[in-house]
């Protein structure tokens, strides 16, 4: 079975739009029998999507440093929980569970991950598709920032051309499905 590791706040954030899109998200992957790999806490958008994929049957698998099961109370009904010592180690043990990454909306933990992956995805570390779910703008000004970056000569255009982006949840896993990296 192939896995997607989603990125996403621990807050449900004020947007009802980021937990509609949590649930269509979750909704597509089981679908597809494709399982969650997430941050393993039970409150939020993670909460959410990890809940409804476990309800419609799906996988799900949760890494959470052990500082944080308690922090961010870790979800007990998955289908398989790490734990383990360091944020360092929770990214390290995502990627290696994961066929591509997804950011969802999130605070600067969720965009640390993604651009995490990316950079690792630039420097040949891995050749996973690297997604935004950019639910109701939400990274229209980093998508920006990141074409800044292009013409100010930061960031190769054909790197940042490599990513998926779509507003909505179920067209970015047809993207996803559909790209070259995620075909090998």
């Amino acid at each position: 079975m192939k896995r997607i590791a989603v990125f996403c706040g621990s807050n449900f954030g004020t947007d009802p739009g980021f937990s509609e899109a949590s649930v269509i998200l979750a909704k597509s992957l089981v679908e597809q029998n494709i399982g969650l790999v997430y941050g393993g806490g039970s409150g939020g958008l993670m909460g959410r999507i990890a809940d409804e994929v476990l309800r419609l049957g799906g996988e799900v698998i949760g890494v959470i440093p052990n500082k944080l099961v308690k922090k961010e109370i870790a979800h007990n009904n998955l289908t398989e929980l790490f734990v383990v010592e360091t944020m360092h180690e929770r990214k390290a043990k995502m990627a290696e569970l994961s066929d591509c990454f997804i950011a969802m909306a999130g605070g600067i933990g969720t965009l640390e991950e993604i651009i995490e992956v990316f950079t690792w995805s630039q420097l040949d570390y891995h050749d996973k598709p690297c997604a935004f779910l950019n639910t109701n703008g939400y990274y229209d000004t980093l998508l920006r920032f990141m074409e800044e970056m292009v013409v100010k000569g930061f960031l190769r255009k054909e790197q940042k051309e490599k990513l998926i982006i779509d507003s909505d949840p179920a067209a970015l896993l047809r993207k996803i499905l559909l790209s070259e990296k995620w075909q090998t």
